[in-house]
């Protein structure tokens, strides 16, 4: 019973979501089990671009760490917050999603060509939740039972319990960097007096992951319009046997 329940709620994440995840755990799996090693993954520009090992433009951002405590949290934020967002203000707008990926991960990109920094997949998990946070000012957090707070000082919270950590919060100020820009280019600047929407999801995107709307001007065969179908017909359709 609790494999069907646990299968039933994989099966039920959004697409972007469940690959994203999915993703993530087995690339932490294929570490664990000693297949890969975490040197094959990281951000590395010199083997990108002079040993064209373009994988690693992906694999920096799904590799967390090995299993513990931080994994798990880590797992949890970004299964959380990516499915809120997904099921939330991106839903039907599966490319729109996509794109925000690509975006965000092309700007920690050029960042980490400039900085020392092996692997990006908590500031994209930042980036996240500040863009839900942002896009919910007004819901209530509680934060392992010590605070409270409004949601847009979540990205911040988490800033801080990484420096309790020891951690350092690079990587977190990164992400929040990169949310603000997404946030503000798509939500605020497009509705300042002179703004306009630069954040241009192309073509392509749209065609592969939302499914296309109803041509207006689409005219049926006759045989396929309503008035012309036998009465029998319809009734067998409205009636199913």
């Amino acid at each position: 019973m609790a494999y069907q329940g646990l299968a039933q709620e994989y099966l039920g994440m959004p697409a972007v979501t469940r690959a994203y995840t999915t993703a993530c755990v087995l690339t932490t799996a294929a570490v664990q089990l000693e297949f890969i090693t975490p040197f094959q993954l990281y951000f590395n520009p010199d083997l990108i671009f002079r040993k064209f090992q373009i994988w690693r433009l992906i694999t920096n951002f799904l590799f967390f760490g090995p299993l513990g405590f931080s994994f798990f949290f880590n797992m949890i934020f970004l299964y959380r917050y990516c499915r809120m967002l997904e099921e939330g203000s991106f839903r039907g707008r599966t490319a729109d999603f996509v794109f925000m990926f690509l975006f965000g991960g092309f700007l920690m990109t050029l960042f980490g060509l400039f900085a020392s920094l092996f692997f990006l997949g908590q500031a994209f998990t930042i980036m996240l939740v500040y863009v839900w946070s942002r896009r919910n000012p007004y819901i209530r957090m509680n934060f392992f039972g010590l605070l409270n707070f409004q949601a847009p000082f979540l990205p911040w919270v988490l800033m801080g319990f990484s420096l309790l950590l020891g951690n350092s919060i690079i990587i977190d100020l990164l992400g929040i960097a990169v949310g603000h820009i997404y946030y503000f280019l798509e939500d605020v600047f497009p509705n300042q007096p002179g703004g306009k929407k630069l954040l241009l999801t192309p073509s392509f995107l749209k065609m592969v992951f939302d499914t296309p709307e109803e041509d207006p001007n689409y005219n049926p065969l006759p045989e396929d319009r309503l008035e012309n179908r036998p009465r029998d017909q319809d009734q067998n359709q409205q009636h199913p046997q």
